[in-house]
């Protein structure tokens, strides 16, 4: 089984994302499967090597 397979994000997709909310950089968090924006104090989900980059569907995370 490939990472791709395994759920995790393509990494030159992750490089150009930017938090919808404060247009700040997103840190990727691997262990969790989530793109935290610190400036935003979100953490967007990635689900199936897909970022969800919806604000409802972000959870909040205390900076």
């Amino acid at each position: 089984m490939t990472e791709k397979t395994k759920g995790s994000a393509d990494p030159k997709l992750l490089e150009i994302l930017i938090c919808p909310v404060s247009r700040s950089t997103l840190e990727y968090d691997a262990e969790a499967q989530e793109l935290i924006s610190n400036t935003a104090g979100l953490a967007y989900p990635i689900r199936d090597g897909i970022p969800i980059l919806l604000a409802d569907e972000a959870r909040e995370i205390n900076s």
